[in-house]
């Protein structure tokens, strides 16, 4: 077997955030050689570290070579356009790499994978196998089958699925930071979004299985860990004692070591409780930031998205984080464009960013997705420039307002969770605070990554705190 320290291996993220590379140590014994690429959120990293549990297993090891790999898999997301022109790019690099070696098996993981199935394996030819998010214990037949030559394929969604047994590979984490996921799936059925269709419903994992994993994370120095799920705040697990809420699953998880921080995403602002607020303002370890996507600050709009909330709502639950939990990062994201949106709602858009001043935002055009209730029942009637000009406003506004909460931080001191060398100075560390805001300081000497540091902030760039050593 490979040791924990061996599965820790450099992650590499391309300038968006949207792709990485993973490897593990190979060795040689003769093993299968595993390459995989992934595309998109969190979820979809945590679901290759799985992937790899499973097929180590079965005599895999990892390679960061796609040219030495026996079989490769890119895990895949739907949400937003861009990733997909991107995989099917990568498909097709990978297409010619199988004319040298025709034994090479090229496969598609993730939330593309059942809804372009058929066109990755009959009609563009770029794929062997085709395997769903809730089919990769199946990945050892899948192989098997794709290697006599036949197409395979397993795409079908579960109602209980959670993978709680298999023990993640944690060749994506840097041995300070991991994830764990909590639940899967989606109920909530916002009218833009293909999640519920290549995710299925909702199902949370069993409590006590994610506080071991948690336990045993701990007890390999991890200092971090980030709870994922599409909606973590919608967590509710029925056990023999009860409901286990979210707030409750929180508060179980902050209690296994008081040293480890915990961060969670992502937050729905139906779910995100008064209860939850407590819970965080009550654990000096649970990072106090929360992602509270709002998509549009125009009610309108928020009803055709079937968001389940209004502007009002939304407002509701900032001003609770705010009054709950003082000084609380809050980051959102924002879709411009969408279906019928006009000039109004766009102001309405920049208005509550403006009413709330968010600390950073994740900004996108609309993006038409096939299937889902927005693009089977309404235009996407916005033309293209002025989605672009409504986005770069929306931007810029962001800019100002995360160049603003950094300002407001000069003089103030932080504990840092130090994750390596500054990427512009090897005499400087770097690592990010409470709010997940990048803190850059002058090395002492003395501090390693995963070690925590006291500074003090004195200055900042658009993006980052600069600030001075104080303590250990």
């Amino acid at each position: 077997m490979i040791s924990v320290k061996e599965q820790r291996q450099l992650l590499k993220e391309d300038r968006q955030g949207e792709a990485f590379y993973v490897a593990v140590t190979d060795n040689d014994s003769g093993e299968r050689k595993l390459f995989i690429e992934s595309y998109g959120c969190a979820m979809n990293f945590a679901d290759s570290e799985i992937v790899a549990s499973i097929l180590q297993k079965e005599g895999f090891s990892i390679t960061t070579d796609s040219g030495q790999a026996d079989v490769i898999l890119i895990n895949t997301c739907s949400i937003r356009e861009n990733a997909e022109l991107r995989v099917r790019k990568r498909l097709t690099d990978f297409r010619s790499s199988k004319i040298k070696k025709p034994s090479l098996l090229v496969g598609v993981l993730g939330c593309m994978a059942e809804r372009l199935k058929a066109k990755f394996l009959e009609e563009e030819k770029l794929v062997d196998f085709v395997v769903g998010p809730d089919a990769y214990r199946d990945l050892p037949r899948l192989l098997e089958e794709a290697g006599t030559g036949q197409k395979a394929v397993n795409v079908l969604l579960s109602r209980e699925e959670t993978y709680a047994d298999v023990s993640p590979l944690r060749f994506a984490s840097n041995g300070i930071s991991a994830y764990v996921s909590i639940m899967r799936g989606c109920n909530n059925m916002c009218s833009f979004c293909v999640v519920p269709y290549t995710r299925g419903r909702e199902r949370s994992r069993d409590a006590t299985s994610i506080v071991e994993e948690v336990r045993t994370l701990s007890a390999d120095n991890f200092k971090e860990i980030v709870l994922l799920g599409q909606n973590v705040d919608s967590y509710s697990f029925e056990s023999v004692e009860g409901n286990v809420s979210f707030a409750a699953l929180l508060e179980m998880v902050a209690n296994v070591d008081p040293l480890m921080r915990i961060r969670f995403s992502t937050s729905h602002p139906k779910d995100i409780t008064d209860e939850v607020l407590y819970v965080m303002a009550a654990h000096e370890n649970i990072c106090k930031y929360i992602h509270l996507p709002i998509q549009s600050g125009s009610s309108r709009i928020l009803k055709l998205m079937n968001r389940t909330y209004d502007r009002e709502w939304y407002l509701n639950r900032v001003a609770a984080i705010r009054r709950i939990i003082p000084g609380c990062a809050i980051s959102t994201d924002t879709i411009t464009g969408f279906c019928s949106e006009t000039e109004e709602d766009h102001a309405e858009t920049l208005s509550i960013m403006e009413e709330v001043r968010f600390n950073f935002a994740y900004m996108f055009k609309y993006s038409e997705r096939p299937g889902t209730p927005a693009a089977k029942n309404y235009a996407d009637d916005i033309p293209e420039e002025i989605k672009s000009r409504r986005l770069t406003e929306i931007i810029d506004l962001q800019k100002k307002h995360s160049h603003a909460r950094l300002l407001s931080q000069i003089g103030t001191f932080h504990t840092v969770l130090v994750e390596g060398t500054s990427k512009k100075s090897a005499n400087d560390l770097s690592g990010r605070n409470d709010h997940n805001s990048m803190v850059v300081f002058p090395s002492p000497g003395n501090i390693l990554p995963g070690q925590y540091a006291g500074v003090i902030i004195r200055d900042c760039t658009s993006a980052t705190l600069l600030a001075d050593f104080i303590i250990r």
